[in-house]
């Protein structure tokens, strides 16, 4: 069975490749694909986030990187033939900012939403306190910190 990770991935984070690879040992294949999201301005452009997740996910044999910057996710798993979306959720906020998509991916096109919990080591990092951060030169440019995989760098441009 085929899976998708979809995300702005605007740094890919430990919190990123946490789920990711926990998706990769319960799909036979994961497709992490960068989309385009309206509500968040894009910092990094979408070739450094393909890049930066392709080497996060080197090790991962069963695992594709790809974009989808126009359309719909239901329109990218319909054409890619993909029944379920993996969605990493780190409390009750992230949950009721999800279920709502999740209920209209299924009604869209059938499409499962399988929501794996944060582990609670790094459920406190987001892409978006990343580039804070990164802006305050705290988080390491070789990704050697606990924030980013390594090679992930820091924020914007890096």
């Amino acid at each position: 069975m085929r899976a998708l990770f979809p995300g702005s991935f605007d740094p890919v984070t430990q919190g990123h490749l946490d789920v990711l690879r926990r998706a990769a040992l319960l799909f036979d294949e994961v497709v992490v694909c960068v989309m385009f999201n309206p509500d968040k301005t894009g910092r990094l452009p979408v070739t450094e986030r393909l890049d930066r997740l392709r080497a996060a996910a080197a090790d991962l044999g069963n695992v594709t990187v790809d974009s989808h910057t126009g359309g719909l996710l239901v329109d990218y798993c319909g054409r890619a033939g993909i029944d379920v979306v993996i969605r990493g959720v780190r409390g009750v906020r992230d949950l009721d900012h999800e279920m709502p998509m999740a209920r209209m991916n299924h009604e869209l096109a059938g499409v499962e939403t399988f929501f794996v919990a944060a582990d609670p080591a790094l459920a406190h990092i987001s892409s978006t306190l990343v580039t804070a951060m990164s802006r305050h030169d705290l988080v390491p440019k070789d990704g050697s910190g606990q924030l980013l995989p390594a090679g992930g760098g820091g924020g914007e441009g890096s």
